[in-house]
């Protein structure tokens, strides 16, 4: 995360109410997928287009009137910082997650977990941080169940292949 992005933050959340912050928020994630696009990054970095031009490129992958979020995105395109929008998008969004104590965080097991399981496990971590959690679950090739919350710094694993280790230890240990 740049420090640039994380001032940039500090200055939206002292001017922006939290309705504005929301769907400015909302806005830069819905351009964020592109940065993952080699030709939309030519054509922000191109030399040959103009600060307007690429402003005008940037407002046509959203839709809003708020002259708020225009005038941000030109502020980010004007001091050629259009590379940390998605540092701030993140910074924003770990901002927003603190400011109104609610976290989403990912559940990531070998197989899809039922949705009164997830529950329970928001409920738990919920009442453990004193903070509203929420769950979303990947599926992966994860032999176990881990939960991150990264805006928490939130990392809880169990590895059925480890817990099978320490089974074994501790049997080997008692004889």
């Amino acid at each position: 995360m740049s420090d640039v992005a994380k001032k940039y933050v500090k200055a939206l959340i002292k001017t922006l109410d939290d309705n504005e912050l929301q769907t400015l928020l909302e806005v830069l994630n819905s351009i964020v997928p592109a940065y993952k696009n080699k030709k939309f990054l030519s054509i922000i970095q191109s030399s040959e287009l103009t600060k307007e031009q690429k402003s005008s490129f940037l407002f046509s992958l959203f839709e809003s009137d708020d002259k708020k979020i225009e005038n941000f995105i030109k502020l980010l395109v004007q001091n050629d910082r259009v590379e940390i929008l998605p540092d701030v998008a993140k910074d924003l969004s770990n901002q927003l997650a603190i400011k109104n104590n609610r976290f989403v965080g990912l559940l990531i097991s070998g197989k899809k977990v039922k949705a009164q399981q997830i529950k329970e496990i928001e409920e738990t971590l919920s009442s453990k941080f004193n903070a509203e959690i929420k769950l979303k679950n990947k599926v992966t090739g994860y032999s176990g169940l881990k939960v991150e919350i990264e805006s928490l710094g939130v990392e809880i694993g169990l590895s059925t292949q480890r817990l099978k280790q320490q089974i074994a230890q501790t049997i080997l240990n008692a004889i």
